[in-house]
């Protein structure tokens, strides 16, 4: 499939790290890295090879008619050499597309600017001539014995798609086709020389506005912190402006840092909530362990009292606003749900083992017991327990309302022997 010609090989001196950057800029770079990514089997390997090449672990590049070569050191220093076959153009192939090509001078301006236009590669493939590699093309060899792409030979294709952002001719070498044979057979083609006749014409037009909207990608995300930063303290010397309470700022900021890795998180795995309301936001800024000062000032603005926000606090803890919006909202259960919500409570207990249940909204109370089970609109049923004259939560959510109940011990055996009783809503 291959052939190696000593007099055609060039080789590139190994890149530095690419941190901070794509190793794809423009589109046909791009394109050979997408026939990478939709080649390997192992996502994983690829990773390790975009890894591998972003830290500079690839050598030196040979490219030649048919085969990529270079070194590839693993993270422990280990070389290894990797190899991509990329199959030549037939003469047949060629003659096609050097005749295609000198006869648009557009072509020939921008292959010698370095470029390599949209049309260029369309009218090559309408000829029969599949410049860019398509899928299954890039055939991986490597002495660490993979089968299919290994972290080497992807790092050699990530490294390779830096060579050819600078020189798309890399392309046409491994095709079988250095430049200078190339745009000599052009020359014979075109009946002069091809710097000739690519001055006066420029890009076509229609070319360069199909290329106008290609943009280099954005950087990859860097990694996730295993843990909020710590802000800086404000414990000096000089005594805060009026008004200004330099403890409760250190504590907001230390939250802000929090509720700001939490949002990141969610945000890199697709699952962010809805903005939280002022409310919701006090009870999670009390989550945070304030200061006696702080928690009393949270209390107070939101409205709960010391007490409320306490419970609440225990809320967010258990389940964040699912929990809190069941501890502050009750609601009434009407049609499907109630069906639903009857038919758990009915399924829950053995007959004679479950507890008499008194019904108001989304709310069964167990008789003679300080227990309670409430519904949340997602269909959970959440523990309670009376404790001061007040409903707290006792536990976290289950689809089963008699394992949600058994965290809200004391039981309903602390009170009146449970008997069966029809469930009214």
């Amino acid at each position: 499939m291959t052939r190696y010609d000593g007099d055609m090989e060039r080789t590139f001196a190994a890149l530095p790290p690419a941190q901070g950057r794509g190793f794809a800029q423009t589109w046909w770079g791009q394109a050979w890295l997408k026939t990478l990514e939709d080649t390997a089997l192992d996502s994983a390997q690829l990773k390790t090879g975009r890894r591998l090449a972003r830290a500079g672990a690839v050598g030196a590049v040979s490219v030649r008619p048919g085969r990529l070569t270079a070194v590839v050191q693993d993270r422990d220093r280990t070389a290894h050499r990797a190899d991509v076959l990329l199959e030549e153009l037939s003469p047949e192939q060629w003659d096609r597309f050097l005749d295609m090509t000198a006869e648009r001078a557009g072509h020939v301006a921008a292959l010698l600017d370095r470029e390599m236009p949209p049309h260029l590669v369309e009218d090559a493939a309408a000829a029969g001539v599949e410049l860019l590699p398509g899928l299954g093309d890039l055939e991986p060899e490597c002495d660490c014995d993979a089968w299919d792409h290994c972290g080497h030979t992807a790092a050699l294709c990530y490294q390779v798609a830096r060579l050819l952002d600078q020189d798309p001719f890399v392309l046409m070498l491994m095709r079988g086709r250095d430049e200078a044979a190339l745009l000599d057979d052009l020359q014979t083609r075109g009946g002069g020389s091809a710097a000739e006749s690519s001055g006066p014409e420029g890009v076509d037009a229609a070319e360069a506005y199909a290329a106008g909207d290609i943009l280099p990608p954005l950087p990859d995300l860097h990694g996730l912190p295993d843990e909020p930063g710590v802000p800086p303290s404000l414990d000096t010397e000089t005594p805060p402006a009026p008004g200004i309470d330099p403890a409760a700022l250190e504590f907001l900021a230390a939250r802000t840092a929090v509720q700001a890795h939490r949002l990141l998180a969610e945000a890199l795995r697709g699952t962010s909530d809805a903005e939280l309301t002022v409310e919701q936001d006090a009870v999670r800024l009390a989550a945070g362990d304030p200061g006696r000062d702080v928690a009393d000032r949270l209390a107070d603005g939101s409205g709960r009292g010391r007490e409320g926000l306490e419970a609440a606090v225990r809320a967010w803890h258990l389940g964040g606003t699912a929990a809190l919006a069941v501890l502050d909202e009750e609601w009434r259960v009407e049609g499907e749900a109630l069906a639903r919500a009857r038919a758990a409570l009915e399924s829950a207990w053995d007959t004679g083992e479950r507890p008499r249940l008194r019904a108001r909204g989304n709310r069964w109370t167990v008789a003679g017991a300080p227990v309670q089970l409430r519904l949340g609109r997602d269909g959970r049923w959440w523990p309670y327990r009376e404790e001061r004259g007040r409903w707290v939560p006792a536990g976290g959510a289950a689809q089963d309302p008699a394992t949600a109940l058994t965290s809200a011990e004391p039981t309903a055996a602390d009170g009146a022997a449970p008997e069966e009783a029809p469930l009214r809503q």
